[in-house]
């Protein structure tokens, strides 16, 4: 019984110096770094109309490829458990080749005002769509950040519903939705080193570059994680910040929750969190592309290439 006293003081003291020094800690600054290829050349801050155009070529080219592919069997009476399921798959890649259209999503998104800047040595493309409305409407901006795998497209439905007046209310937002650096069509960047952080500042340049220096942010996933760090960053920018990805860890408060879980959570949640050993299991099992995604991107996009060579 001491034994666990002793370590509860232990851990309790532990937490409180962390706490303070988290509390009195000045915020980072974030070094403005450029992106793009070879030496930093200023930026063309120009904003200028963006219109998605994919040639046909490119799209008989995709389509051919994916015709092209060659599948090995899966396993017998095997679902998922080793990954995607080549039978599945072919449903998939069908549906891609005969049945989706890209004309139609390509016709239906450029109806979004659509635009391109570069920040930072980086073509960033954006959506940015801004309502009419009479004088005494107050018109909010906000920036809205999709995650992984993700897009824009993500918010295809709701930018009405923001950039619409609602009956009663006296206000109705501007939504900015950029495309991340590498996603959609955001140049990628040419050095090493561009994580959330570093995104986050980008993010703000771009709303500074549009004239708000003051402004909401939205974003989920990856998108969250960048929307977090420019509250916590920049909170003279960020007004208000919201998001659907929020997380929260503590390890004190997990391993206390591990010796008697209703210290930390309530009865009916505790299956969410409890027994660790499930949970890092699952996380072993299916966290192996965050791995490689995150130590050796590169070989994803040179299989791929080899793939290609070899059929």
């Amino acid at each position: 019984f001491c034994s666990w006293i002793s370590l509860l003081v232990v851990m309790t003291g532990v937490s409180y110096v962390t706490y303070v020094k988290l509390k009195v800690s000045p915020l980072p600054t974030v070094p403005d770094k450029y992106w793009g290829k070879g030496d930093p050349v200023p930026d063309d801050t120009t904003v200028y109309y963006f219109t998605i155009n994919v040639s046909d070529t490119i799209l008989n080219d995709l389509k051919a490829r994916i015709r092209s592919t060659i599948l090995a069997p899966p396993l017998e009476d095997v679902g998922f458990e080793y990954g995607m399921n080549s039978d599945y798959l072919k449903v998939i890649l069908n549906y891609w080749t005969n049945e989706y259209s890209w004309r139609k999503f390509e016709t239906a998104f450029n109806r979004f005002p659509q635009y391109k800047t570069q920040i930072s040595g980086l073509n960033i493309h954006f959506i940015r769509v801004t309502p009419q409305v009479p004088p005494h409407v107050k018109v909010l901006p906000i920036l809205i950040l999709h995650g992984w795998p993700g897009s824009v497209k993500e918010f295809q439905r709701f930018i009405p519903l923001l950039t619409k007046l609602r009956k009663d209310e006296n206000f109705v937002f501007e939504v900015i939705a950029p495309s991340l650096p590498g996603y959609g069509w955001s140049q990628a960047a040419a050095k090493t080193g561009l994580g959330g952080t570093q995104m986050a500042l980008l993010m703000k340049k771009l709303m500074l570059r549009l004239g708000h220096s003051q402004f909401y942010v939205h974003g989920g996933d990856w998108g969250g994680i960048i929307g977090s760090m420019m509250a916590t960053l920049y909170p003279e920018n960020v007004k208000g910040f919201h998001s659907n990805f929020c997380l929260v860890y503590s390890p004190l408060k997990h391993l206390l929750g591990s010796l008697y879980p209703p210290l930390v959570v309530e009865d009916k949640y505790a299956h969410r969190m409890y027994p660790i050993t499930k949970k890092l299991e699952f996380l072993l099992r299916e966290t192996a592309y965050y791995y490689i995604q995150a130590t050796k991107p590169d070989t994803l996009g040179k299989w791929d290439v080899q793939l290609c060579i070899i059929y």
